[in-house]
């Protein structure tokens, strides 16, 4: 309960520091707004998917995969801000406190998940703005953003070993991206994996993100008419490759996370 409680504490701080830095969260939209607009407008009726060229088809199969990466591309973010606190110092006032270990980092997580759903709120109105809509019950579509804001929470504990394990924000950030632009291009998000070469098509079949992607497009009703799906098994039980794999993620890189606070405060 102590640990519950530390975390419920530090989570609330860290909300408030984001209410009163607006800018970190009106930054945060930018992207995925300027990636849904563009692929949208500029791609949609040129990529085809299932037996498909249409622009409607396109941006109902496309929004699955922004709405990931946009959940991932959050782990910088929950990188930078640890690796800030790091600089500052105020994680070592954190650690002369009597308080549970591994609590300053699950508040931040959990701070960080909220601002992800925030996101994900103003980006899926900006979605049905430009024309997408689901076609599954409310139920599906509920579950398919619970698996999105799993899959964020999972990556945040990348973020946090990465901000514990750099010396500056900056660093952070740059560490914090350089891997997430070929997990989230490597995969079904943005093209259809079946045309892709066979061994690009293996990592994205195996992908993490690419699990999610392929289970909130069922989730959603999106699947494009002629889509078949490969024979990959995460392919093929996509709701359960995509919370496999966040447990997974959680459970190791927390671990490793904690890990690292503690040595660090050794």
């Amino acid at each position: 309960m102590s640990a519950v409680s530390d975390s419920l504490v530090i989570t609330r701080r860290n909300l408030i520091r984001m209410s009163r830095i607006p800018e970190m969260v009106i930054f945060g939209l930018v992207q995925p707004i300027m990636f849904v607009v563009l692929f949208t407008y500029v791609f949609g009726g040129s990529i085809q998917v299932g037996s498909s060229t249409s622009t409607q088809a396109y941006r109902e199969f496309l929004m699955a995969g922004i709405f990931a990466q946009t959940v991932t591309f959050a782990t910088a973010g929950a990188g930078a801000g640890i690796a800030d606190d790091m600089h500052k110092g105020l994680i070592d006032r954190f650690r002369s406190l009597p308080m549970t270990r591994g609590a300053v980092l699950t508040g931040r997580t959990i701070a960080d998940l909220a601002q992800t759903a925030l996101t994900l709120v103003v980006l899926a109105i900006v979605a049905v703005i430009v024309g997408w809509r689901t076609h599954e019950n409310f139920g599906k579509v509920l579950a398919g953003f619970g698996l999105l804001l799993l899959l964020g929470y999972a990556f945040s504990w990348i973020g946090a070993l990465i901000g514990l394990s750099v010396r500056t924000p900056e660093a952070a950030t740059s560490g914090g991206l350089i891997w997430l632009f070929p997990l989230t291009f490597i995969s079904n998000a943005f093209v259809d994996a079946n045309m892709m070469p066979p061994f690009l098509r293996h990592i994205a079949e195996w992908n993490p993100f690419s699990a999610t992607v392929q289970a909130c497009r069922e989730l959603f009703g999106n699947l494009p008419p002629g889509f078949k799906a490969s024979e990959a098994w995460p392919m093929q039980h996509p709701v359960w490759a995509s919370l496999i794999w966040s447990v997974v993620i959680i459970t190791i890189f927390r671990t490793l996370a904690v890990r690292k606070y503690r040595r660090a405060g050794g």
